[in-house]
């Protein structure tokens, strides 16, 4: 009995002390996007504002002023740029995940795509800047979505491949000996048992696509296509920078991913479970 209650007090204070480590930072942030400015230049800090002040978020969301128009411009193209990459690299990776699962491509390619992600993304800054700048497609949201489209692509395949892999080949066969084509069979036999891992690949490339800061430096330098990373440092290179303004933007810039999570829990927890097991 005595066994067990300390097992049961391990337990439960490893669990605090993880919702502790993965949350406190994030309290912090909004505690910080509503303290006064004096609040968070204090010595020793100050942890509980001393009056809760909420204008930032209503400068950022107001259209008409500066702030407020770099942060929803910035919103805007990483939405288009995240949400139109993970698109296109699901598209492209379901078939090619199939043609590695049931149709025997050769593991030696996938290995080598799977080595282009491993790479440090500096090694590709040159030819893809060249590419690109003889192209006229610097500082273009097209741009990121076909970089991050190719980052994603290697990614989406492997993982989506290892779903493919414990799906029932037999429902398969069945509807091969009634005529099906190949198109015909992902499309009404493996993509519905398989949304749970498109739900997990989805949400993964997107958050890899929507953190992703080094490319958007690189190759975008206005308003017209800048990325919400990028712009969170824009709005810490003044002289006198407001922690406050960049703490609203940091809770601000995860509300989307957050909501996106939430709503697809469910099917990203059995998708990423489903890949696990064989058999």
């Amino acid at each position: 009995m005595r066994r067990t209650l300390l097992q049961s007090v391990f337990l439960y204070t490893c669990v605090f002390a993880v919702a502790i480590f993965t949350t406190g930072p994030l309290l912090w942030l909004v505690t910080m996007s509503v303290s006064a400015p004096t609040d968070l230049t204090e010595v020793p800090l100050r942890w509980i504002p001393s009056e809760f002040d909420f204008s930032r978020y209503g400068a950022l969301l107001d259209i008409d002023g500066g702030s407020g128009e770099r942060f929803l411009s910035a919103l805007r193209n990483s939405i288009l740029t995240a949400g139109g990459a993970t698109a296109i690299a699901l598209f492209l990776a379901i078939p090619a995940a199939y043609s590695f699962s049931r149709r025997n491509a050769s593991m030696v390619l996938l290995f080598a795509f799977l080595a282009t992600i491993m790479m440090p993304p500096i090694t590709y800054i040159l030819p893809l800047y060249s590419t690109f700048s003889s192209l006229g497609m610097l500082n273009k949201t097209i741009t990121l979505v076909i970089v991050y489209t190719a980052m994603l692509l290697p990614f989406a395949t492997w993982l989506m491949k290892a779903n493919i892999d414990v799906l029932p080949l037999e429902v398969e066969q069945a509807a091969f000996m009634e005529g099906a084509s190949t198109a015909y069979t992902i499309r009404t036999v493996v993509l519905p048992l398989a949304l749970p891992a498109i739900a997990a690949t989805a949400m993964l490339s997107f958050l890899v696509a929507w953190d992703e800061f080094f490319y958007a430096l690189i190759f975008t330098n206005d308003l017209s296509a800048k990325t919400l990373p990028v712009a969170i440092a824009d709005f810490s290179a003044g002289r006198v920078t407001d922690y406050g303004v960049i703490a609203s933007v940091g809770v601000l810039a995860t509300l989307p991913p957050a909501i996106l999570a939430i709503c697809f829990q469910k099917f990203i927890v059995s998708g990423l479970v489903a890949g696990s097991v064989k058999g």
